[in-house]
């Protein structure tokens, strides 16, 4: 591959990454196959092969965050790590631990809070939300937790001072391997209650 094509290709790639990342900014989601596909689109560029990975897009989202919402977004991200470690206090019982953009720090005020929580049975979350008068909504959510190893768990969806928080629940021993992040494909970073808190001391 000749100099000049390679760096056409390489700047494609930053081009569609950074365009991605102002999708997710915009919208609010996380859903980087989608951005990804929609940033193509944009820049005409439907077919190319030089996509780029998720890491990268999640590099160009923080920087863009960086530079346009240096005000903004670090008070977003500092409330939703504060409201998180609240539910995590609430969650005692079931060693939560936070995953998810509000631990990587690229949250902002559209981002919902992941939880893991562990339970002897899902049913457990159900009578202890229900117990505490908390609405909630059930679903499920499919992780990796290798190359072509899949698992679906049940999903818990409810408000928390007005902010969007789901839970995923894991059986007791579910702690012992993490899924991979679809970010960067390697075991997901869960942080426990203590580690939250040193998060939000040095923020």
């Amino acid at each position: 591959m000749s100099a000049t094509r390679h760096g056409r290709e390489r700047q494609m790639r930053e081009r569609l990454a950074q365009e991605a990342a102002r999708i997710l900014l915009e919208s609010g989601s996380r859903d980087f196959y989608a951005a990804k596909r929609k940033a193509a689109e944009r820049l005409g560029a439907v077919d190319t092969r030089n996509m780029p990975s998720n890491a990268e897009i999640e590099l160009a989202l923080v920087t863009h965050q960086r530079i346009f919402r240096a005000d903004s977004q670090p008070l977003a991200l500092r409330h939703l790590r504060e409201v998180a470690l609240e539910a995590m206090k609430f969650f005692a019982d079931f060693r939560p631990r936070l995953v998810g953009s509000v631990l990587r720090g690229s949250a902002d005020e559209h981002s919902v809070i992941s939880l893991h929580l562990y339970a002897g049975t899902p049913e457990e979350i159900d009578l202890f939300l229900l117990d505490h008068g908390i609405p909630f909504e059930t679903g499920e959510k499919r992780l990796r937790f290798g190359a072509d190893r899949y698992q679906t768990l049940p999903l818990y969806r409810f408000l928390a001072e007005d902010t969007p928080l789901e839970v995923v629940v894991f059986p007791l021993d579910g702690s012992r391997q993490a899924p991979l992040s679809p970010v960067d494909g390697r075991p997901m970073k869960r942080a426990d209650r203590k580690e939250v808190e040193a998060l939000l001391d040095g923020s």
